[in-house]
């Protein structure tokens, strides 16, 4: 019999980076046992274009990215998910709108790395190190027994992370 793989949505509000980076880190690392989608509060048109440089330096494909709002997750034929993640303080104030089925909620806020400022270098050390930190927790994340720990106690740890910043 097949695992159930767990659906994971990545909220931001401009769904360029940071969710783009979770929801590409996630898929290469634990594809196997997680689906993962992104989406934006205010998505904008497109990805950060040193977003898709990071991820093609370390080797991933990009071409199925692109920027989209939460409208592609609330409808009647939408995926349930089982995981919301807020990567960024604006989203986590906003609320989610209703998402189908009862997912798990955690904020783990990290820096914008589109706010990062200076050289071209500058820019691209600061979206490597926000990839990097998002891929730590992932890496954490794919570590929880999540079928075998209680619904509760998943939902504290995985909070607590967002906290421990």
């Amino acid at each position: 019999m097949a695992m159930k793989k767990h659906r994971v949505l990545f909220v931001c509000s401009g769904n360029s980076a940071r969710s783009l980076f979770a929801e590409a880190l996630l898929n290469k690392i634990a594809g196997d046992k997680f689906e993962a989608f992104s989406a934006g509060s205010a998505p904008m048109d497109a990805p950060h274009p040193l977003t898709l440089e990071v991820l093609t330096m370390q080797g991933m494909d990009t071409s199925s990215l692109y920027s989209k709002g939460l409208e592609h997750f609330t409808g009647s034929d939408s995926p349930h998910m089982d995981f919301i993640f807020t990567l960024c303080d604006k989203t986590a104030g906003e609320g989610c709108p209703a998402i189908p089925g009862q997912p798990i909620t955690a904020h783990w806020g990290f820096p914008d790395p589109t706010a990062v400022e200076g050289t071209e270098e500058e820019k691209i050390r600061g979206f490597i190190q926000v990839e990097k930190q998002i891929a730590t927790r992932l890496r954490l994340f794919v570590s929880l027994p999540v079928d075998k720990i209680e619904r509760m106690s998943l939902q504290v740890q995985l909070r607590q992370w967002g906290s421990d910043d």
